[in-house]
């Protein structure tokens, strides 16, 4: 028997038509009315990609920046050796080393959101794959973790860098700020991720891209998006 929602739930539930597909400018409004918790709640984008990502030439990740922030304090570790470590620590990152760094990962240590490296040292970076992996910690050339130019990495993690990576099933997660936000900066956010998104569309993906997209709080239901609109943001 299916646990009944709480009166809370209730009240939220009843703010959304659960038929309808919301146009983005209709999500936005809406999601104004859905706080409910005692803390500044993050809004959250869900997609369901039509890809297989068993197929390399399917898998969609990337990184953007968004123009308005993420709202959360990032702690970011970088992996570099010399001037590029000191390029690094001057450019704010939280944690800068090579094997020290990696021996803290090993004990289990893991304090930071994001993990940027030097080209030179993802052979280092390898013996800890199997941890940052799991937790998509693992830096990429995709998401522009893998660089030389450590201070612009930095600053973009600091700044509202989102890395976004489709699952087994075809989904991508991703929180584009707070519910404090000003709306009109929520939806600069959410256009500014769906417009990566949609150019990464894989050349041998066929059909329809984006077959369902939803935008919630962390303690709210989900809004459905026309996801017609939703793919037309190019």
């Amino acid at each position: 028997m299916a646990k009944k929602p709480s009166k809370k739930r209730e009240a939220l539930l009843k703010k959304i038509d659960a038929e309808k597909e919301y146009s983005v400018e209709e999500a936005m409004a809406t999601l104004k009315e859905l706080k409910s918790a005692n803390f500044d709640e993050t809004v959250e984008v869900a997609l369901n990609l039509n890809v297989d990502p068993r197929h390399a030439d399917q898998m969609v990740r990337g990184s953007v920046v968004l123009p308005n922030g993420t709202g959360k304090k990032v702690r970011v570790a970088v992996f570099a050796k010399d001037a590029k470590a000191d390029e690094a620590k001057a450019a704010g990152a939280d944690l800068v080393g090579a094997a020290d760094l990696i021996e803290d990962i090993q004990a289990g240590k893991i304090d930071f959101d994001i993990v940027i490296s030097t080209p030179d040292m993802m052979g280092v970076l390898g013996k800890v794959a199997r941890v940052l992996g799991p937790k998509g910690l693992m830096p990429n050339p995709k998401t522009g973790t893998v660089t030389m130019d450590v201070a612009k990495a930095v600053e973009n993690a600091k700044g509202g860098q989102v890395n976004f990576r489709v699952d087994k099933k075809g989904n991508i997660h991703a929180g584009i700020g707070k519910i404090s936000f000003d709306q009109e900066k929520i939806k600069e956010n959410f256009i500014t991720l769906l417009e990566k998104v949609n150019r990464a569309k894989p050349a041998s993906a066929k059909g329809r891209y984006i077959s369902n997209a939803a935008i919630s709080l962390t303690m709210s239901p989900s809004i459905k998006l026309d996801t017609s609109e939703v793919m037309d943001i190019k």
